[in-house]
This record gives C-alpha cells, sequence and structure tokens, in this order.
C-alpha cells in the first residue's frame, strides 16, 4: 500500500495533538476530517490512475480538499491559541 500524500498529520505537524484533541470533542471538525481524508483519498487514486478521473473532476476534487484544509486549519489555530 502507497502512502497517500497529503495527510492532514503531514500537512499540519504542529497541531497533532490538537488534530487528534479536537476529532473527538467535535463532532463538527470530525467530520470536515472524514470530508478532506475521503477527498484525498479519491485524489490520490485519481492521480495514480487506480480510479481515472478526467482533469475537471480532479480540478473540482481538490478546490474541494483545498477548502476544507483551510477551514480545518483556521480550527487547528483557534483551539490552539484558547
Amino acid at each position: 500500500m502507497s502512502h497517500t500524500p497529503h495527510q492532514l498529520p503531514d500537512e499540519f505537524p504542529e497541531f497533532a495533538k490538537t488534530l487528534q484533541a479536537l476529532k473527538l470533542v467535535d463532532a463538527h471538525f470530525a467530520k470536515l476530517v472524514d470530508q478532506y481524508d475521503e477527498a484525498n483519498q479519491k485524489i490520490h487514486l485519481a492521480e495514480t490512475n487506480v480510479t481515472p478521473m478526467d482533469d475537471i473532476g480532479i480540478i473540482e476534487l481538490r478546490k474541494e480538499r483545498l477548502a476544507l484544509k483551510d477551514d480545518i486549519a483556521a480550527r487547528l489555530k483557534l483551539a490552539a491559541e484558547a
């Protein structure tokens, strides 16, 4: 099994503990993380041609992943400041 790039612990190593803690206590945050992971997995499978997808589909998934990442990042920063 290959390593899927852009996993959240790799993207936010400085927030690894906060990421795990928020997933346990904040259901909405956990849902965002799940959505990010799902989009990230779909992108990885498309980019490695395991599940081929047209360029437009990949671009839309990348936009979705980026929006989720931005939301997750903002929540992680707020939690770390609290």
